[in-house]
């Protein structure tokens, strides 16, 4: 027999339609809906005074130490809501406030460079190259648009195309039409016709040294390749790209919050651009990482090299809108194992990757010394001068540049056995001249006292392992390790979340498993450390989230201080456990750095390797997945140049208001299968959930709520879906106890198996106005077992963070319509909220199923409005001291323990709501 829940009479907070006489209410921030339900309800009535009052009493709350916080709110009595209160106008917040450079002001100008008078518009732009034909080279919208779709967006093969070609001229066969191509050869030449928006690329390649004796290893006689484009070119076409428009800094300033505090959100933000004089400052910024397109065919790598300007917001960079551009290809050098230690071959790699490097950027350097003129995204005319202002690398490519030692750090001049020291100072070429004149040629002296070359994850996850074996004895620390790995398989799913069905224990490990990994860490080992080796973790992972921060404040910093003096402070726990004897790590110590950093260059998550690792994709993976295998490196960047081409035609087409803007619309709300989140390119709003459409109609349940609720096994579905109709008729009253007094609802229910939320989110993978979407799940079936995803509720907004929110698990997404009105909402068990702080050894907040009745096992539960919903929320269970049972499946994880830790790591969003 099922379980028969307690009825909830829970009234969540929410916002009313300002139009007298309508009950339409919407949870709060979310403007999206009030503005569409007011343009579709309301789009012929005069507009109302824009102050309205929440529909529902904000719920009472006792935090108290442990105690769980429960759902049933008094409403406050009538007197304190009478009609004759009148509203306390609101005061007039502080505003943000920028101050710009008084000399870097980007002045416009004339092609010449004469500047022009204040409010002069911009020129107009150039003229098409066809007067009669605005889409030439293409033949017209639809030779281009097709040209669009089959190479950029769908990636076809030239089969493909060749198909496509072939089927659309059979359809015109009788016409006097024919298709927009013949074939792929057609399409490509069109596309390389277009005259603007790419560099060309060129090759140069290292001499013969007639000096080599026969003798001389391959890799010193072998004749290296290095493919390269001019830089100067790719950032001019950067300026020139009308998509920057109003995501581009013509001048450094600097941003003052509302509380009169710094803030950095953007590079020219940073100190580093406030401190340069001269016309508008153009900060290069230059990339380069290794890839493996392919590990299981000969481990093919390449290494490019990409370049971006400071000026272009980080938003626009993330969002790959051409904002940053492969501009090289570097040659890697390969050599038998005999030589990975030899000297010569360690100075040959450095020699030809410093070289290759200045090489390619030469062209830049007149325009570092001399302003020239170009043109902005705005059309005007500008004297910019260029600056190479950072680069970005991962540690051992860093060591590379700077020239240093591993195991030293490549910014200051701390000593390798104490990086961590008080004397170290700023790391500069004129310090590394000066000792390379003083001690050069004195054998490896350089080497051992100063680190100069003359010729973070892991390490906790691995040193929780070795802790185990110090303290617990290797058969037991064996035994321990494999429950963590079935506690870290007992996630529940989440929208992307890597999943990690054996734990830790398989052998392609990578960087991005590594960060999936402690977004679920901590619980698994919470039982089986001692509190400071958690919150030694925990320490870490809240400086990595607080770093990645899109918008990063003076209190974000000192925020991000407290988290590295805990992080210091909680690791000696490993050196008195005997797993280290000092921490002279230099991904560790590079934490020091970033504080001096965020000041001069602005947030790392604009200028994080993730940009270039994840525009690999683009620029490297998929044109190499395109290719036949063969010379592919050439193939590779004729499609980089194609695209190139295509992007910057349709940039100037959106420009002529002859198409839309570029950027992919919002994803139709319909039940995408496994593409569970991602980005969205839609405008900003706060958050919002909608029913995912199923493409047909679920015809395994009843339409009827009362056999409905049979069809889901919920004999209370009818009773609480008519006690919600009536709190939404009836916004602010009680809701009675005869349910005969509740409307009845006889029109057709409609069962969803998904919802989405879209929310703003610039510190994840986001579109260009920081929006993601996810998938909230409620399915009997997803990939053969039941998925009952859990989200968040606003109960309070006036609260910060956590403390105005609950967390419910979605049993049923349903819709129905009364009166004209659609109803969206979900059938949800609720879960109290476990004392009034979050657990001081995870810092996450813990939670537990509300059951209540006899023996406490009957779930509290209640419809709400699709409205209330926040966004999707995972849970972690608080595992207990027993381990788990080997057959365990994730599936049964929400309904197998009594209680949770919200897990804040999921994703970086949530780490800065659930708070």
């Amino acid at each position: 027999m099922p379980r028969t829940p307690t009825v909830s009479t829970t009234s969540i907070r929410r916002t009313s339609c300002p139009y007298p006489g309508c009950l339409k209410t919407f949870k709060p921030g979310n403007t999206s809906g009030l503005t569409r339900h007011v343009k579709a309800i309301h789009h012929k009535i005069q507009q109302p005074p824009s102050n309205p009052t929440p529909a529902s009493p904000p719920p009472a709350s006792n935090d108290s130490d442990d105690q769980e916080m429960r759902h049933d709110f008094t409403p406050p009595s009538p007197q304190d809501e009478g009609p004759e209160r009148q509203p306390t106008p609101e005061p007039e917040l502080p505003r943000h406030h920028k101050t710009f450079h008084p000399h870097l002001t980007g002045t416009p100008c004339d092609e010449n460079g004469h500047d022009l008078p204040n409010g002069t518009p911009p020129p107009p732009p150039p003229p098409p190259i066809n007067a009669q034909n605005p889409w030439a080279p293409f033949a017209d919208q639809v030779a281009f648009r097709m040209a669009n779709l089959l190479f950029k967006q769908m990636e076809a093969s030239k089969a493909d195309i060749d198909e496509i070609m072939e089927c659309w001229s059979l359809s015109l066969m009788g016409t006097d039409r024919t298709g927009p191509f013949s074939d792929h050869d057609h399409l490509f030449n069109s596309i390389d016709a277009i005259p603007f928006g790419s560099a060309p690329w060129k090759c140069f390649q290292t001499a013969d040294d007639p000096t080599l004796p026969p003798t001389a290893p391959s890799w010193m006689k072998e004749r290296y390749q290095i493919w390269y484009r001019d830089p100067d070119v790719v950032i001019a076409n950067m300026l020139s790209n009308p998509d920057f428009a109003g995501e581009f800094d013509t001048r450094p300033y600097v941003h003052l919050g509302a509380d009169g505090k710094h803030r950095w959100s953007e590079f020219m933000s940073g100190n580093y651009s406030w401190n340069h004089a001269g016309a508008m400052y153009v900060p290069i910024i230059v990339g380069s990482d290794k890839t493996t397109v392919s590990v299981m065919t000969g481990n093919v790598e390449y290494h490019p090299l990409y370049a971006m300007i400071g000026n272009i917001h980080g938003g626009a960079r993330r969002a790959h809108r051409n904002g940053v551009i492969p501009i090289g290809f570097l040659a890697i050098p390969k050599a038998d194992r005999q030589y990975d230690g030899d000297v010569a071959y360690r100075n040959f790699k450095r020699q030809l990757y410093h070289e290759s490097i200045a090489s390619i950027l030469r062209p830049l350097k007149p325009a570092m010394e001399v302003p020239v003129v170009r043109r902005c995204p705005d059309g005007h005319f500008r004297r910019v001068i260029y600056d190479l202002a950072a680069y970005i690398a991962d540690y051992p490519e860093q060591v590379l540049l700077a020239g240093v030692v591993s195991g030293w750090c490549p910014k200051c001049t701390a000593l390798s056995s104490d990086l961590d020291g008080l004397n170290a100072r700023p790391r500069s070429q004129e310090y590394t001249e000066k000792l390379s004149d003083e001690f050069g040629g004195e054998g490896t002296r350089l080497w051992d006292n100063w680190g100069i070359d003359e010729s973070v994850e892991d390490h906790l996850v691995d040193w929780v392992g070795e802790y185990l074996e110090l303290t617990e004895g290797s058969t037991r620390a064996k035994e321990i390790m494999d429950d963590i790995d079935c506690r870290i398989a007992a996630s529940p799913q989440f929208p992307g979340l890597r999943r990690f069905p054996q734990g830790r224990r398989y052998k392609q490990w990578t960087g991005d498993d590594s960060k999936a990994l402690m977004k679920v860490f901590l619980p698994a080992i919470a039982e089986y450390v001692e509190d400071d080796v958690v919150k030694c973790i925990a320490a870490f992972i809240d400086f990595c989230y607080l770093a990645r921060k899109s918008d990063i404040t003076e209190d974000t910093l000192v925020d991000m201080q407290a988290a590295l003096t805990c992080f210091h402070t909680y690791r000696q726990v490993f050196i008195r456990a005997g797993v280290r004897e000092n921490f002279n790590l230099p991904r560790q110590h590079a934490m020091k750095h970033y504080f001096d950093n965020i000041v001069a260059f602005g947030p790392p998550n604009g200028l994080c390797s993730s940009i270039t690792e994840s525009r690999h994709i683009t620029a490297v993976k998929k044109p190499w997945r395109r290719s036949n295998r063969y010379n592919a490196l050439s193939q590779m960047l004729l499609i980089n140049q194609r695209l190139d081409k295509l992007h910057a035609l349709y940039a100037d087409l959106v420009f002529r208001n002859l198409l839309p803007p570029s950027h992919a619309p919002r994803p139709e709300p319909f039940d995408g299968g496994d593409e569970d989140e991602g980005p969205v390119d839609d405008n900003r709003v706060l958050a919002e959930v909608v029913h995912a459409v199923t493409r047909k109609p679920l015809a395994m349940y009843s339409r009827d709520l009362y056999e409905l609720a049979v069809d889901v096994d919920q004999p209370t579905l009818p009773e609480l879906t008519r006690r919600f109709l009536y709190e939404q008729l009836h916004a602010g009253d009680v809701i009675p106890d005869n349910i005969d007094d509740c409307p009845h609802i006889d029109s057709n229910v409609y069962v969803h198996h998904s919802a989405i939320a879209y929310f703003y989110a610039p510190s994840d993978i986001s579109g260009i106005h920081g929006m993601k979407r996810e998938h909230i799940r409620s399915t009997p079936s997803w990939y053969g077992y039941p998925r009952r995803d859990c989200a968040l509720v606003v109960e309070d907004a006036d609260k910060p963070g956590f403390h105005g929110m609950s967390v419910v698990r979605i049993l049923l997404f349903f819709s129905f319509t009364q009166s004209g009105v659609e109803y969206p909402c979900a059938l949800v068990h609720w879960f109290n909220r476990y004392g009034a702080r979050p657990d001081p050894k995870t810092g996450m907040w813990m939670v537990k199923p509300d059951n209540r009745g006899r023996d406490s096992r009957e779930p509290y539960l209640s419809v709400v409005h699709l409205d209330s919903l926040f966004r999707g929320v995972q849970l972690l269970p608080v595992f207990g001291p027993d381990p788990l049972p080997k057959d365990f499946h994730y599936s049964d994880t929400l309904d197998a323990f009594d209680a949770f830790y919200v897990n804040k790591y999921v994703d970086y969003h949530a780490y800065e709501m659930i708070f």
